[in-house]
């Protein structure tokens, strides 16, 4: 029954990522984004599994999303819980740009983690690295340790940062330490899930981006034996807030 139930989520995602293909490319990044969660809405709730959305968009973009709190499927079979981004980067997908997908994390009830709709400090490294980073240590630090791990220098390496304000100092003190950046515009998950893949060409992700695509981005990374270290890094006193009412 499980491995089934696998099967379906995982159609789920091809679902929904044909359905926001049929729509992207005509700019509208809403229109693509609408037409993936349709898809994948109808799917789930053709498969018997009592499932529960504790990470999906709703919360902040108000749009028809697979909101926080929604149960899927026909309520028959495993309790499952979900994290899911029907279509993480919607801009390149109005733009038929790369690096757009349609993705989900599944576990037993309460085994993810239900982040705020805020930002998060993250470095992710591969399975060679796995151990031997630390969050609080400076970028120059993990550099060493990364490419000592991989028997490279630093000057081989490739990070890949969010192209944000918020991750300029981030940006010139890894250029500054010898290794390369490689920016993106939108779409930390994908990129965090590929440093655990050989000859991906890209051996860590740094800086900061969003907390609920950080716990899929984790929970791909477990799959992979990658190592992810992430805190929250909030904007404002509200989000404070919000992060100790969590806890709580």
């Amino acid at each position: 029954m499980e491995n089934t139930l696998a099967l379906q989520l995982l159609h789920a995602t091809e679902v929904g990522a044909i359905a926001a293909a049929r729509a992207a490319g005509f700019g509208d990044k809403h229109q693509a984004d609408e037409a993936a969660v349709k898809a994948m809405r109808t799917h789930f709730n053709q498969v018997d599994f009592a499932g529960r959305v504790v990470i999906g968009e709703g919360e902040r973009d108000e749009a028809p999303m697979l909101y926080i709190g929604e149960k899927l499927g026909t309520g028959k079979g495993l309790k499952v819980d979900i994290a899911v981004d029907p279509l993480e980067n919607t801009n390149a997908t109005a733009s038929l740009g790369p690096r757009a997908i349609s993705v989900l994390a599944a576990s037993e009830p309460g085994g993810l983690f239900h982040a705020p709709d805020m930002y998060m400090e993250k470095l992710v490294v591969g399975p060679e690295a796995a151990g031997k980073v630390n969050l609080d240590a400076s970028p120059k630090e993990n550099l060493k340790a990364i490419a000592k791990s991989l028997n490279r220098e630093i000057r081989d390496l490739v990070v890949l940062i969010l192209d944000r304000d918020r991750n300029k100092d981030l940006i010139a003190k890894v250029r500054e330490a010898g290794a390369r950046v490689q920016l993106v515009p939108d779409g930390d998950l994908l990129p965090g899930v590929v440093t655990c893949m050989r000859g991906s060409g890209i051996h860590a992700v740094m800086g900061i981006g969003a907390a609920p695509e950080g716990v899929i981005t984790a929970a791909g990374i477990r799959c992979l034996k990658g190592e992810i270290q992430a805190r929250f890094w909030p904007k404002n006193d509200d989000e404070v807030k919000r992060y100790f009412q969590l806890k709580s």
